[in-house]
């Protein structure tokens, strides 16, 4: 498996829910999968979309298109599909709803002192 690529079952589980496809009304699509791993290079790379490598063709077209598919919300059709088949893959808690007691960061007790 590429660093940031889908693997076989991760694009066997969304290809359906993508335009292009076969028997979809209007163009057929020949690089789905070359355009979302595309997308997944430039978010998980960090990188400005003028530096996409070549591989994935021109980066002005792929963002055009990472255009029309936000605006269109295919992309939230696709999270919807994943979240409700999740597969606990990955699994995160969110420090910002984790409470720790003062002490536990090693807060100084406050005493009361007597005169």
């Amino acid at each position: 498996m590429r660093r940031y690529g889908l693997r076989d079952d991760q694009w066997e589980r969304i290809k359906d829910s993508l335009p292009g496809r076969e028997g979809h009304v209007g163009g057929t699509a020949k690089d789905n999968r070359l355009f979302v791993a595309a997308v997944l290079y430039r978010y998980r790379a960090g990188i400005p979309w003028g530096d996409l490598p070549g591989r994935f063709g021109n980066w002005k077209i792929t963002h055009q298109r990472f255009g029309r598919w936000s605006a269109s919300g295919i992309f939230a059709r696709i999270f919807k599909l994943l979240a409700s088949d999740h597969d606990n893959e990955y699994m995160m808690v969110d420090a910002t709803i984790v409470r720790a007691h003062q002490h536990s960061a090693g807060a100084r007790k406050k005493t009361a002192s007597k005169p």
